[in-house]
């Protein structure tokens, strides 16, 4: 078997636990609010604060990835993840939070997607966006078993305990998978997508030494190029639109006076339908076209917006989640797979981490927006409206974004 899908596979299971953790932020919501004596901005900020600190190690990840062997930048970030938690469940005051969550979690966090990102576009070619796709999946199933499993563990032993056990989850999952990472195929004497070299030469596009590839920009001419700045604002946005829904769909759903469970479980919803919805979008992706793909999901995100406003039943709120989950997650997908498209792969991990700084700024201007408007107005329907106008925008930016293949053709 190509070695590369051994690559995806370990990503698949980090990112589950990774992503899964910080995702599970909304279970953990209200009882961290009511512990502290918190209001709804205040808990969102926690959060982010903690994606405000991810966009400096995103950046510094990702001039890791292009530098250093992933099976040392994922287990150190690993080590860091479970400190975290563990740490969090001994915290007493909101500044502890910030310190033992935010900026720890951080740093252990911030960086993981850009690493994986890096080592999955080297590994893949023509199969990238499916790669892309299954590697990604983690997001979605971190959400199935991260949310409930967490849930569960607040209920029956109570939410600083939960913090330790997965804190503990975390350490054995993520420095165990980090071991069988590789850099590129180079390292294995293999092409990308498994193919064969000619003549027994490996020369792989944009990594090898000498190489004369046309279409691999460095990070400094990356920036000076409109895709950039379109796929950066795109990226910022879509998250604050995702980690809004995110962190507030579960306080929302128990404001409408369902079981925490039962709202645990439109979350769990979400990440179940995240699943075939980076598989199918990426694979997709790679038939008709990235961009194309990418549009084609944010729009039909504009009308889950605007069905989750109206909803007004427990059906309703599962029937949101079933398209959001599964259209987000191919947006996402398609998305991250067509950066490598536009820039090429030799300084493809400094390039995708600038990116995911946006992503992170999104992920935490979105929560602490919907915990604001939400303490202003006491309901969610002004936040989920604002949610809905920053996804259109997020289709014009994408509409703009061209494909581009030679340094000579910046746009």
């Amino acid at each position: 078997m190509f070695y590369g899908w051994v690559v995806v596979i370990a990503s698949l299971i980090i990112i589950l636990i990774v992503i899964g953790t910080r995702l599970s932020f909304g279970v953990f919501f209200k009882p961290l609010a009511s512990e502290f004596g918190l209001t709804r901005a205040e808990t969102s900020g926690v959060y982010s604060a903690l994606m405000l600190l991810s966009c400096v190690v995103a950046i510094v990840g990702g001039w890791g990835a292009d530098k250093f062997s992933p099976r040392i930048l994922i287990s150190f970030m690993g080590l860091f993840i479970g400190l975290s938690l563990i740490l969090t469940s001994q915290a007493h005051s909101l500044w502890q939070l910030f310190v033992v969550y935010s900026f720890l979690s951080a740093i252990g966090t911030g960086g993981v997607f850009v690493v994986i990102m890096s080592i999955i576009t080297r590994w893949f070619d023509k199969k990238r966006g499916l790669a892309i796709g299954i590697s990604t999946s983690g997001v979605g199933l971190g959400m199935v078993i991260m949310a409930p499993m967490a849930t569960s563990f607040i209920v029956n032993f109570g939410w600083r305990m939960s913090c330790i056990l997965i804190g503990l989850i975390s350490w054995l999952f993520i420095i165990s998978m980090a071991m069988l990472l590789k850099k590129e195929p180079r390292e294995m004497g293999l092409l990308p997508d498994g193919a064969e070299s000619n003549e027994g030469k490996i020369v792989v596009p944009g990594i090898s030494e000498g190489c004369t590839q046309t279409n691999s920009l460095s990070l400094l001419q990356a920036l000076q190029t409109k895709n950039f700045w379109y796929l950066f604002f795109s990226w910022l946005l879509s998250s604050l639109f995702g980690y809004m829904v995110y962190t507030h769909i579960v306080p929302h759903a128990t404001d409408m006076g369902i079981h925490p469970m039962k709202a645990a479980t439109i979350l769990s919803l979400i990440g179940a339908m995240n699943i075939p919805g980076r598989l199918l979008m990426g694979r997709i992706s790679d038939s008709i076209g990235k961009k194309v793909t990418a549009i084609i999901c944010a729009l039909i995100l504009v009308g889950a917006i605007i069905w989750l406003i109206c909803s007004k039943d427990l059906w309703m709120l599962y029937f949101f989640a079933v398209g959001f989950g599964f259209f987000f997650g191919g947006m996402d997908a398609s998305i991250t797979a067509l950066v490598g498209d536009i820039f090429g792969l030799h300084s493809i991990g400094i390039i995708m981490g600038t990116l995911s700084a946006g992503w992170s700024l999104g992920a935490a201007i979105g929560p602490f927006i919907g915990g604001l408007v939400y303490d202003m107005s006491n309901n969610y329907s002004l936040a989920f409206s604002i949610n809905g106008a920053v996804m259109m925008m997020v289709t014009l930016l994408l509409a703009l974004t061209k494909r581009k293949t030679k340094l000579d053709r910046r746009i």
